[in-house]
């Protein structure tokens, strides 16, 4: 995990920690042998500095930590965020791997009673705002390992990079990660398989409410994925990305299962685009574009603007290939991927992956990577991505040896088990912090077909998915936003950023369209005198219950949990 921009300390670098605590001032030790110094905190002044135990009062009060996630301001003042608990995922390359699993939030100030009863509620709400964030799934470690980095970028730093610390010399796109990490056999042969996931922090946040790019390129929903095989000694690993389609474009929920996404008609489309795929080649080399998006209907705007961009753009490090999943997967004839694998075959063969053997010498480099998406950047590029995943995989054990000329991954179940179910959870973890549930269309990447059971499951997220996109998804928004410091709290503000006055049409029009259903159905069940005067209640009740119903979908924006914290063209 890198840091983020909220005043992040990050993980301190120690196996064990004490956090003290006292009227005036946090103590935090480290518990690894010979380790004297003690960092304190005065609650106060809020300054940092270094102290030795003895300095440690003994009436202090003493919890166990595992590290230091950084401080907030929030509107009662300063807040230490700890980690209070973590499990071991495993190791690799002799380096322990953990996942914090629970936080404290703790204040510098010793009483709440210079707030306002609106300030108490605001600071109480800035909490379960952050609490959200760190209860989501994402958080993994090392204190002795650099995860945000790839092994090829490791490979090509400098001893000065060696020796800076990790905090320094972390990536600071990176604050979310997922990590999978299973030892295998294959032929008797037995490797590490590590699957890692890195979703950055720049245009961070939820599905509708952040789409396409920034003024500086920053793309929605990025992820980096690395996959990684350590056997014998040697490394490899093949590095793919995914991110919102380089573009200025909206889709802002309205309350319609599927909102119309809109393209920006004053935005300078080229610039942003430029300023994306410039930094993409610095950092991976050339670009191997794969667009699934629909190629008809709603999603056909974004795809021809894309292919113009690109085309545009006229670079020889970029290719573009639009691959329309949904049409040439039609019926569950998922076979059909196939299609595009053979069509970008040679181009990964060009591209190639990185090689290192067991004396340290590097045997092959990554040229480029494959930039994948869909509308989400979720399901569609989970598949496509997997299965690329697998080609290089395949490559890199014959080449180690593991496995035998002519022999493919497919026909080893156990490992394909493993792979198949790693390759889904990365996809919920990733989906369920962007689009508030597990992935779509798992049920192929776990068992390698597509279900009537995985569609019916697909059918409750979608429903799920809509709950939440349309009536919790602000708050999910203000959280990230608050968390990663997009959004500075003010305590001496007049007005509370969270009290938005809402429109007489927010409580209106429900309550009438209730009340009209509700007399539509008691019309039904308690006939009137004549069939007539029955049919006349009905049909009054019902036209006024269709009609507000219409009405608040016309009004949909009005009705939808929306951001309160960050303003719309920060968002746009």
């Amino acid at each position: 995990m890198a840091a983020s921009s909220f005043h992040l300390v990050s993980y301190l670098c120690f196996t064990f920690l004490l956090r003290h605590i006292t009227p005036e001032k946090f103590y935090v030790e480290a518990c690894d042998d010979g380790a004297d110094d003690v960092l304190t905190i005065d609650r106060v002044s809020t300054e940092v500095t270094l102290a030795v135990k003895k300095d440690v009062p003994p009436s202090a009060v003493t919890r166990p930590i595992f590290g230091i996630l950084g401080t907030i301001h929030l509107v009662a003042g300063n807040y230490l965020i700890v980690i209070t608990k973590k499990i071991k995922v495993g190791e690799f390359f002799s380096h322990v791997i953990w996942k914090a699993t629970d936080f404290d939030v703790l204040s510098y100030k010793k009483t709440m009673l210079h707030l306002t009863d609106i300030q108490l509620q605001d600071n109480k709400t800035f909490l379960a705002m952050l609490n959200h964030v760190l209860n989501v799934d994402g958080f993994y470690f090392s204190t002795t390992y650099d995860l945000t980095h790839t092994l090829q970028r490791l490979s090509n730093t400098s001893p000065e990079f060696q020796e800076m610390s990790l905090l320094e010399r972390a990536d600071q796109r990176f604050v979310w990660n997922v990590i999978t990490m299973h030892s295998c056999s294959v032929n008797g042969k037995y490797f590490d398989w590590i699957l890692i996931s890195r979703r950055s922090c720049f245009r961070a946040g939820v599905r509708y409410y952040v789409r396409g790019i920034d003024s500086e390129g920053h793309a929605a929903n990025f992820v980096e994925t690395e996959q990684i095989v350590h056997y014998n000694g040697s490394k490899a690993s093949f590095v793919q990305t995914r991110g919102s389609i380089p573009v200025f474009w909206s889709q802002r929920p309205n309350l319609k299962y599927k909102p119309l996404p809109q393209i920006s008609k004053v935005a300078n489309h080229m610039d942003g685009f430029q300023r994306h795929f410039d930094s993409q080649v610095i950092i991976y080399g050339k670009q191997v574009i794969i667009n699934l998006i629909n190629q008809k209907g709603s999603e056909k705007p974004l795809e021809q603007t894309f292919a113009t961009m690109v085309s545009s753009l006229g670079s020889g490090m970029m290719r573009y290939i639009a691959f329309d999943f949904h049409k040439e997967c039609k019926n569950m004839r998922w076979d059909r991927l196939s299609i595009l694998l053979d069509q970008v075959a040679e181009m990964q063969d060009e591209l190639s992956y990185f090689l290192v053997d067991s004396a340290g010498q590097v045997v092959a480099n990554q040229e480029g990577v494959f930039r994948s998406n869909c509308m989400d950047c979720l399901d569609r590029t989970n598949v496509i991505q997997s299965l690329l995943a697998r080609r290089s995989l395949q490559a890199q054990l014959q080449r180690l040896g593991v496995l035998h000329v002519g022999q493919k991954l497919e026909e080893q179940d156990e490992f394909e088990k493993i792979y198949k179910n790693a390759w889904a959870d990365n996809a919920n973890a990733c989906a369920k912090q962007y689009a508030g549930t597990g992935a779509l269309k798992t049920d192929f990447t776990r068992t390698g077909k597509r279900t009537h059971l995985g569609l019916i499951m697909d059918g409750w997220n979608s429903m799920i998915r809509y709950y939440k996109n349309n009536f919790s998804d602000g708050f999910r928004q203000d959280s990230i936003d608050l968390f990663l410091g997009n959004y500075s709290v003010d305590e001496l503000e007049s007005h509370s950023p969270l009290s938005v006055p809402r429109d007489w049409k927010f409580l209106a029009l429900p309550i009438i369209m209730v009340v009209a259903f509700s007399m539509c159905i008691i019309c039904l069940l308690m006939a009137g005198d004549t069939w007539t005067e029955t049919l006349a209640y009905v049909l009054f009740w019902g036209v006024a219950s269709i009609g507000t119903f219409f009405i608040i979908l016309y009004n949909g924006k009005d009705f939808v949990d929306a951001p309160r914290l960050v303003q719309k063209e920060k968002i746009d």
